[in-house]
């Protein structure tokens, strides 16, 4: 299997470049019957998201260049351009790459999950359009087991490495079940909406989202199934909220010592978590003082997330070694089966010598001919044509002064400097 990988990535190029050369999922079928008839590939898949770009090829004899300037052309973006940022793998290395790549382990954020399910869509987008082909199926196949594996063995996946994840897992450490709690969140900007979405998968069903420009909190909102609220609401929100989470631009607090306090009474001595993901802060560093909350600053966060990253790096020296292991495995039973078509095509081609010599034998006995001339004619007929297209090869391989082939050809037969008729004592 002759695999080529062909790709630009976050750590190779800018979001202004890998912006121009992305395909969107409606571009993608195209695309793979373009460049697959243009550049006459054999099997051809294109991974395409907001951090690469990558075509994975069955590539015969042809060049990254030509994928190059395809690419170019599509994108109208200069073939130098993309060539400056791009990156190539062959055989070995392109194997290990997308286990890589499907693992986690050369994404911007290491170990994240969302790849592997991109890079599935990526091999059923070249199963619809015909250009997957057995060996990129067989490949594709092979690298979701391992990046299954990668996940069950390492803790690659298990430690949060962003502040909206971090924030999410220290509140299922606060309380036995954050699914019956009442999340708070303030902001209506991006930070906020990933901690929505966090929340969400984390089971959280009541939540409410308060901003000062209140339709873009209801924004967030429709999307995450919360309520949107004004930040005037507050001090009543709080009173119902285990989980307060605020990430505004605001360059004064927005939740004060006194507002918190209020809200404790009601709660009966029921903790409040608090995270405050604001610079310069939302909630007054006084907060921690009070009883029953719990109050964790973007410092605090980032402490836990360089301990998280540790544990990752760790993960993923142990995640390496697995793949190393199955890249191995995976092409040595790629070679095995290179083998075992060889030999098919080996015995198939011997079958039909035989067959047609065999079919021209039994005409010449059922017209009357003698037998024992018949046989001598078929015997000899049938060693010429089994003899003659490699005695042609080796006459062509010595005048080019190929001579490995001899020892091959030796080996092969085991010819040797015996007798092949001489019987091992």
């Amino acid at each position: 299997m002759d695999l080529l990988v062909v790709g630009i990535n976050h750590t190779t190029a800018p979001v202004s470049l890998r912006e121009k050369i992305a395909f969107t999922p409606d571009q993608i079928s195209n695309a793979l019957q373009s460049l697959v008839n243009e550049v006459e590939l054999q099997e051809l898949a294109i991974l395409s998201t907001c951090n690469r770009t990558e075509v994975y090829a069955i590539h015969g004899h042809n060049e990254p260049d030509l994928i190059i300037d395809w690419l170019a052309q599509q994108h109208a973006v200069p073939a130098t351009t993309i060539k400056a940022s791009t990156y190539t793998h062959w055989g070995h290395s392109a194997v290990k790459h997308i286990m890589r790549v499907a693992s986690g382990l050369d994404s911007m954020v290491l170990g994240e999950p969302q790849i592997l399910g991109q890079l599935k869509d990526c091999f059923n987008y070249a199963d619809a359009s015909n250009t997957l082909g057995t060996s990129l199926n067989r490949l594709s196949q092979y690298t979701y087991r391992i990046a299954k594996k990668v996940r069950t063995s390492t803790a690659i996946g298990q430690h949060p490495v962003s502040v909206a994840s971090a924030a999410v897992d220290l509140a299922g450490q606060l309380f036995e079940n954050v699914s019956d709690c009442h999340a708070l969140l303030i902001g209506a900007g991006d930070t906020t909406e990933l901690v929505a979405r966090h929340l969400r998968n984390a089971g959280i069903a009541k939540m409410v989202i308060a901003n000062r420009t209140r339709s873009n909190a209801e924004k967030i909102a429709a999307e995450v199934g919360a309520i949107a609220t004004d930040l005037t609401d507050l001090t009543e929100r709080l009173v119902d909220a285990d989980i307060v989470i605020s990430a505004t631009s605001s360059p004064l607090p927005v939740l004060g010592k006194g507002i918190v306090e209020r809200a404790l009474k009601p709660r009966k001595h029921k903790p409040i978590f608090m995270v405050d993901l604001a610079v310069p802060r939302d909630i007054e560093p006084e907060v921690d003082s009070l009883a029953d909350v719990y109050l964790y600053s973007v410092d605090d966060l980032q402490q836990i997330i360089s301990q998280n990253m540790e544990n990752r790096q760790e993960a993923a020296l142990e995640a390496e070694a697995i793949i190393e292991v199955a890249v191995n495995e995976f092409q040595q039973s790629n070679k095995s089966l290179d083998a075992v078509d060889l030999l098919v095509k080996f015995r198939n081609l011997h079958e039909q010598i035989k067959n047609d010599e065999l079919s021209s034998a039994l005409n010449r006995l059922e017209k009357g001919e003698d037998p024992e001339s018949v046989l001598t004619h078929f015997a000899n007929k049938l060693t010429n044509k089994i003899v003659h297209t490699p005695s042609v090869q080796l006459k062509q391989a010595s005048i080019e002064g190929r001579t490995d082939i001899f020892g091959a050809v030796e080996d092969l037969y085991q010819l040797g400097n015996e007798d092949p008729n001489e019987k091992e004592q």
